[in-house]
Parts: C-alpha cells; structure tokens; sequence
C-alpha cells in the first residue's frame, strides 16, 4: 500500500492491520516514501509500479499493490487521469478519495451525497472524531468500516446512474474495494 499521507492514512491503515477479520488472513505493508510524500497520484502510481516489478522480481509473494490518494478538490492534483491510466496499466489497484481521505473517514459514521471541498470534508471529520488537527481522533472507525463501505459502494452507484466518471465523481471513496480485496468479502 502506498499513500500520499504523512498522518491520517497511515494511522487508519495500522489500525486496519490490526483487526482480526484482517491480520489473520492477510499482511499489509504500507510503505510511505518520505521523499514521495506529498507527491501528486502521477508520482506516487509510478513508486508503486516499480516496485510492485520489484517485488514480483525479489520476492513473488506480493499479490496486489494498492494506492491511496486523493483529488484534492477544488485545487485538483494534476495528471489524475494519467495516474489512474498507468495504474489499470501496471496493475496497480486505486483507492481514491474524492475530495479527500476525510470523507472515507465520515462515511463510517453518516452519509454524505453531495459534493466537498476538502476543507468542508475535515470540518465535518473533526466533528465526528474530536480530533483537531491530521490523525485519528477517538471515533470507532473500524466497528463503522462496513457501513463506510457501503455508503461508498452506494455513492459509486449513484455517480455511475448520472454518469459522473472519474475525477468527476464527488463525493466518492475507492477505499471499500481496498477492504473488500483485504478482508476477501464484498459489502452487502
């Protein structure tokens, strides 16, 4: 797993690792390049290309290599399309969150179907979690993971029904498919 967060990503993902539905049935290495951090989803896919090739190379036990990333809405990451174009290429499996990885985060406690600024998505994060800055606050966003799930779920339905098509397509989080390809379930 590669992401372009320093805190909140990194943090949700450790504690994902923990739960029992995933570290019995799968190893997770999240890989954060320092000097990549920050970096658009162009940079950040092509991390993850070369060392998915790397990996089938040296060790042959990786099975999937995913990114996290977000849009940055309205200030959107350039290349987007490009990114996701040369990930469908290299294999490399996409979880975007549009506008940010905060609205996966309020998925997991209330529905959210209309579109975001990213400063709108951290305001309403806060609120939920208590938390004032980056980071996990207190909320319990792994027992809320299958209803985040489904919410993002039904928002891929409601983008496809409109024809809202990638980067288009927010409020929207690919994060329910990174679950359900680790927990090898599909949300009801």
């Amino acid at each position: 797993m590669f992401c372009e967060g320093a805190k909140t990503e990194p943090e949700y993902l450790d504690a994902l690792k923990r739960e029992p539905a995933v570290k019995d049935v799968a190893s997770v290495q999240i890989k954060i390049n320092k000097a990549k951090r920050g970096s658009p989803p162009l940079t950040l896919v092509k991390a993850a290309a070369e060392a998915r090739v790397r990996s089938r190379k040296e060790e042959g036990e990786v099975d999937q290599v995913w990114c996290l990333f977000d849009t940055d809405w309205p200030n959107e990451h350039p290349n987007l399309q490009e990114a996701e174009s040369l990930a469908a290429k290299e294999a490399v499996h996409l979880a975007v969150s549009n506008p940010c990885f905060e609205l996966w985060l309020i998925l997991h406690f209330e529905e959210c179907r209309g579109p975001l600024q990213n400063k709108e998505a951290d305001r309403r994060r806060k609120k939920i979690d208590g938390s004032p800055n980056k980071g996990l606050g207190k909320a319990d966003y792994m027992g809320n993971r299958t209803k985040a799930a489904r919410r993002a779920r039904d928002l891929d339905a409601m983008h496809k029904s409109n024809g809202n098509t990638f980067p288009r397509d927010n409020p929207s989080s690919g994060m329910y498919r990174f679950l359900e390809a680790l927990e090898n379930t599909q949300v009801p």
